[in-house]
């Protein structure tokens, strides 16, 4: 696979060059590490009956085999919801994010548009808790989002809508990675 685009938001490019070139240079291996991704899902959907797509499952295992190759953990924070005047706990709730190492919590989305804009907000909570200094979200590029099934989105829309929402959300430094299939 191949990066096509980088954003950064509130310096997030800026904080993984300087703070963690390590982790920054290991996941541009692990990205360019992904060879040879075949369509494997034939589609069964209306529009495009027969065609053969690329799995956002297989494509999601490539990225869980090469994170956890270089020593990424899962991040789950596990909690109580409680609320004011609500006699009901709901027990067992957590946040979880895919991939981290030190401070740097990384996201890999292949899904529809709202798990791509929730990964911010896991984001948001995990920085707010002290459990992270940046996020990385990896998602595809228009360009290969034609090659999926419908409903996955790309990564431009994602930074479009951050420009527009400028420093109000996320509050917090992400970095942003388009990629494609070389």
């Amino acid at each position: 696979m191949k990066k096509v685009y980088e954003y950064s938001h509130l310096g997030g490019a800026e904080i993984l060059k300087v703070h963690y070139p390590k982790i920054e240079k290991e996941i541009d291996e692990i990205i360019a590490g992904i060879k040879d991704v075949e369509k494997t899902k034939i589609s069964k959907e209306k529009t495009m009956i027969g065609r053969k797509l690329y799995s956002p499952r297989d494509l999601n295992r490539y990225f869980k085999e090469r994170f956890t190759e270089k020593g990424y953990k899962e991040l789950r924070d596990t909690y109580t919801i409680t609320l004011p005047d609500y006699d009901k706990e709901i027990k067992g709730a957590f946040k979880q994010i895919d991939f981290v190492k030190s401070k740097v919590l990384v996201e890999v989305q292949f899904g529809k548009y709202a798990f791509m804009f929730y990964d911010l907000a896991k984001f948001q909570y995990f920085f707010n808790e002290n459990k992270a200094d940046v996020g990385i979200e990896i998602v595809p590029c228009h360009r290969l989002h034609k090659d999926m099934s419908t409903g996955v989105s790309y990564g431009e829309q994602l930074v479009y809508d951050i420009e527009r929402l400028r420093r109000h959300f996320p509050s917090v430094p992400i970095k942003v990675i388009l990629i494609d299939i070389e």
